[in-house]
């Protein structure tokens, strides 16, 4: 008999899926049980007020305890919202230029195999939920949090100043608490995504740093408030991209000293905390499959990435007219007249066949 992935897995496996759908319908599954739901287009960027946001919590796939955290909490349907926005615009910047863009098409295999690109997936989803927690804290989108607990300054303090802190501790808390977290099962592709998982979120960490500000007469420095800050999200795109480039295939080697399955990596070289691990080779992207819509018809630069995106088949050469404004000048007082240029531009798209 197959065995059980752990919730948390199936959580962010669904949470992949869900930055790759369209932009026309959002879907938010955690459990990994249920079908998927498509929910409403856009929420509010302001936080539910009344009873609104326990009708978000409603249209969540949730387990029931997992809405009855969501039901405490308004906000927290917006935040999960947030983080899947995060999720999708980063994976689709960090991959712009290679064969697989982050889109499924509708597809969702890919979520079903142990690829380099279902171990990103997972760790910029969690990195991604951990993220926007924090700063849904800080930003007092919470009620149950609020500034991080940084040595020597108040939450009052902090909201007076508008220096309050980005709360990760508490995130990575609640993180835990929400996916109810328990021991990685024996299950190989259960080890291999608790990895990925907690990769993301220590990339989240590994941005934290310190910020301060002063305070006194004419700028001095009399009095300095300092907090914790996140880096920006795109930052830690940029890391776990590098950790997807150098990602290493693993295989499940037993401990002499303890008996139990462990992951290794090439020569059996024992893993990193920071190292992305996936367990199959991916398929190449260049045609239609199962696993992608492939290459053809996307756009590329002649120079740089046509070769490769369009797997040898060659590429279409277009001309297109664009339209800038030019000449500009300004006027008193006080505002820039510009004339408007037409400009021909060269449009590379690779073929099909």
């Amino acid at each position: 008999m197959r065995s059980r992935l752990p919730r948390t897995a199936c959580l962010l496996r669904l949470v992949a899926l869900c930055i790759l759908l369209s932009h026309s319908a959002a879907y938010f599954g955690l459990t990994g049980r249920e079908p998927l739901v498509f929910l409403p287009g856009h929420f509010s960027n302001e936080p539910a007020t009344g009873k609104a946001h326990l009708k978000q919590c409603e249209q969540m796939v949730l387990s029931r305890r997992q809405k009855r955290l969501c039901r405490r909490e308004p906000g927290l349907a917006e935040t999960l919202r947030e983080s899947v926005r995060l999720s999708l615009l980063e994976c689709r910047y960090q991959f712009r230029n290679e064969r697989w863009n982050c889109s499924l098409d509708g597809r969702g295999s890919l979520l079903k195999r142990a690829f380099k690109e279902t171990a990103f997936l997972l760790a910029v989803s969690s990195a991604a939920l951990t993220h926007a927690l924090a700063k849904a804290c800080s930003s007092g989108r919470m009620e149950r949090c609020t500034c991080d607990e940084s040595p020597g300054i108040q939450h009052r303090e902090a909201w007076q100043w508008g220096v309050c802190g980005d709360n990760l501790k508490y995130s990575t808390k609640f993180l835990k608490r929400f996916l109810s977290q328990k021991r990685v099962s024996k299950d190989l592709r259960a080890q291999v995504d608790a990895q990925n998982i907690n990769v993301g979120i220590q990339a989240v960490k590994s941005g934290l740093k310190t910020t301060c500000k002063c305070h006194g007469v004419s700028g001095s420095c009399a009095v300095r408030t300092c907090w914790k800050q996140l880096s920006p999200f795109h930052d830690t795109g940029r890391l776990l991209k590098y950790r997807y480039d150098t990602a290493a295939r693993v295989l499940s080697v037993t401990n002499v000293a303890t008996g139990e399955s462990e992951l290794a990596g090439p020569r059996r070289h024992s893993l990193r905390t920071g190292d992305l691990v996936y367990l199959e080779e991916s398929p190449s992207f260049c045609r239609p499959s199962r696993y992608s819509a492939g290459t053809g018809g996307r756009s590329c630069a002649k120079d740089t990435s046509c070769q490769n995106l369009c797997c040898g088949r060659g590429y279409n050469t277009a001309v297109r007219l664009t339209s800038l404004s030019c000449h500009c000048q300004v006027r008193w007082c006080c505002h820039v007249e510009c004339q408007t240029c037409v400009r021909e531009e060269e449009v590379y798209t690779c073929k099909s066949t």
